[in-house]
């Protein structure tokens, strides 16, 4: 049995976890949101979430078949969590800009908006807006 000694911060699983519901704003903090609401995003994905520390230079992998524990829905879209590494061999920061989990956090939801896969999507009309709305219609005369 390893201690915890043992284990240097480059160990894989002594990466911090990222999870969507921690950045999500349709999320309490009893649900998991673990930023304010005025910076989290309206349903990230966990690939949102490495695309962002990648391209920022953290080294990041996806878990895809995780799921975090409070997240009641089991759909594809909410699962997965995100594995980045804080601090080398020697207990160094990779980035000096992440001293901590809450900062790649926050950088991550200031991020996610900005990627071309969610500034496409706004192309488009309402999507609040249904068709055929409307009209009830009955099976014919009341009772009086």
């Amino acid at each position: 049995m390893a201690c915890a000694a043992a284990r240097t911060p480059a160990d894989q699983d002594r990466f911090i976890c990222i999870y969507p519901a921690y950045l999500n704003n349709k999320k309490t903090i009893a649900e998991g949101r673990r930023i304010p609401i005025s910076k989290a995003v309206e349903n990230p994905t966990a690939t949102e979430i490495q695309d962002v520390c990648t391209a920022v230079g953290l080294n990041a992998f996806i878990e895809k078949n995780k799921m975090y524990s409070r997240e009641w829905n089991r759909d594809v879209q909410y699962r997965g969590r995100v594995r980045v590494q804080l601090k080398q061999e020697d207990g160094s920061l990779c980035l000096g800009q992440f001293p901590s989990r809450k900062s790649v956090m926050l950088y991550a939801a200031e991020m996610i908006p900005k990627l071309k896969t969610r500034t496409q999507k706004t192309g488009g009309g309402d999507p609040n807006l249904q068709q055929g709305e409307g009209s009830k219609k009955g099976k014919g005369k009341k009772k009086k």
